[in-house]
C-alpha cells in the first residue's frame, strides 16, 4: 500500500498539476481522474496528518481521513478493519466516517521509545479495500497550529500573522455526566460550555456563491449586486489559474455536534453545521461560500437536542471550531427502545 503522506504535500502536488494544466490550455490526465466524484460506493482512506509536540515534550501522531463519497457515511467498527498495529486496536479513532476530507480528527500519543525509524500503522478496510496510514516521527512530518489553520482553510498556505500565531484552541466542556441514556425517538438534551480567545476575529463572508446563513436562508442577490453597482465585467474564474492550494474556510466560533461512534442516525435540533469539507454553495458548512457562523450565546452555554433512530451505544462529539483551530468533548449515550 502507498504511504498516506501529510495532506499539505498531497494538496500542493495536485494544485501544482492544476497550474501546469492551465498553462498548457488543457487538463492533465492525473488531475482529470481526481475530478471524478461519487455519491456513494467508494472507500475511505486513512490519513496521517503529521506529528505534534506539546510544551511538556509529549508527542502525538495526528490522523484524519478521506471518504471518497459526497453523500454516503461509512461505519466501520473497531477491530481488524479499523485498528492499529501497536498498543491495541482502540486509539480513539472514529467508527463513523463522514463524506470527503476530514482533517486532524484525532491524535494518538507516541509510544514510549519510538524513534523516527518506527511506524504506527492505522489500517482501515472499507468497500472491500484495505488502506493504511503510516505514522512516523520524521522531522518533515512535524506540524503545529499554523499548519492546521492553513490546511483547514483559515489562511492561505505558507502565510501567517501575529494574530494567527497567537490563536489558542477553543475549549468545550460538556455539562454534567459524560455517560447518558436515552430512548429511541425521544430527544436528549446536550449542554456544553464553550470558551475561546476571540481569535481569529470573524470576517465578512465572501460573495462567491449562494450559501446558507446560520438560519439556513439564502442571501438576497441584491447583496451581490451591491458590491458591483456598475455591473463591471469580471474575469471568468474558470480561465484563471488556482488562487490557492488549500480549501477556503469561513472563520467564526461555533459548536457542532456529530456522531463519532455508533451505527444509527442522530438528528440534532437545531441543525448542526457540517464537520466535513463541503465546499458546495448552499451547504451548511464553514467551507461553503458565504456561510456565516451562528451567533454564540454571550455566556458560552450551548444547548442542543439529539434524537436517536435506533438502539445502541453512541459517542457524540461536540466540536468547538473558531475557523482555524478546534477543541472537542465527548459523551457516550446508551440508547434503548
Amino acid at each position: 500500500m502507498m504511504q498516506i503522506t501529510p495532506s499539505r504535500q498531497r494538496v500542493t502536488a495536485l494544485a501544482c498539476a492544476g497550474v501546469v494544466a492551465w498553462l498548457m490550455g488543457g487538463h492533465a490526465p492525473e488531475v482529470a481522474a481526481q475530478s471524478l466524484s461519487y455519491t456513494s460506493g467508494q472507500n475511505v482512506s486513512p490519513a496521517f496528518e503529521g506529528w505534534e509536540e506539546e510544551a511538556d515534550g509529549s508527542r502525538y501522531f495526528v490522523f484524519g481521513y478521506m471518504n471518497r463519497n459526497w453523500k454516503e457515511e461509512v461505519d466501520v467498527p473497531l477491530g481488524p478493519e479499523n485498528g492499529f498495529n501497536v498498543g491495541g486496536v482502540d486509539h480513539g479513532q472514529p467508527t463513523r466516517f463522514y463524506p470527503r476530507r476530514n482533517r486532524f480528527v484525532f491524535r494518538v500519543k507516541v509510544p514510549a521509545g519510538f524513534t523516527d525509524k518506527d511506524e504506527m500503522i492505522w489500517t482501515l478496510t472499507t468497500k472491500g479495500k484495505t488502506e493504511k496510514a503510516y505514522a512516523t516521527l520524521r522531522l518533515d512530518y512535524q506540524i503545529d497550529d499554523v499548519v492546521k489553520a492553513s490546511e483547514t482553510g483559515a489562511l492561505g498556505a505558507g502565510t501567517s500573522s501575529p494574530e494567527v500565531r497567537a490563536n489558542k484552541h477553543p475549549v468545550v466542556k460538556v455539562d454534567g455526566s459524560k455517560t447518558l441514556s436515552a430512548k429511541v425517538g425521544q430527544p436528549l438534551t446536550l449542554t456544553a460550555w464553550v470558551t475561546d480567545d476571540g481569535i481569529p476575529k470573524p470576517r465578512g463572508a465572501g460573495l462567491s456563491g449562494a450559501a446558507v446563513s446560520n438560519s439556513g436562508s439564502r442571501r438576497d442577490q441584491a447583496a451581490v449586486n451591491s458590491t458591483n453597482p456598475e455591473n463591471v465585467v469580471r474575469p471568468n474564474r474558470a480561465t484563471q489559474p488556482p488562487a490557492r492550494v488549500t480549501v477556503g474556510k469561513n472563520v467564526g466560533l461555533h459548536l457542532k455536534w456529530h456522531v463519532y461512534r455508533g451505527t444509527g442516525q442522530v438528528t440534532f435540533d437545531p441543525e448542526q453545521a457540517m464537520v466535513w469539507e463541503d465546499t458546495r454553495a448552499g451547504a451548511n458548512s464553514p467551507w461553503a461560500p458565504v456561510w456565516v457562523a451562528p451567533p454564540m450565546p454571550p455566556d458560552g452555554k450551548v444547548v442542543v437536542h439529539a434524537t436517536f433512530s435506533e438502539p445502541g451505544t453512541y459517542v457524540l462529539r461536540g466540536l468547538a471550531d473558531d475557523g482555524a483551530l478546534f477543541g472537542s468533548d465527548d459523551v457516550t449515550v446508551t440508547v434503548t427502545k
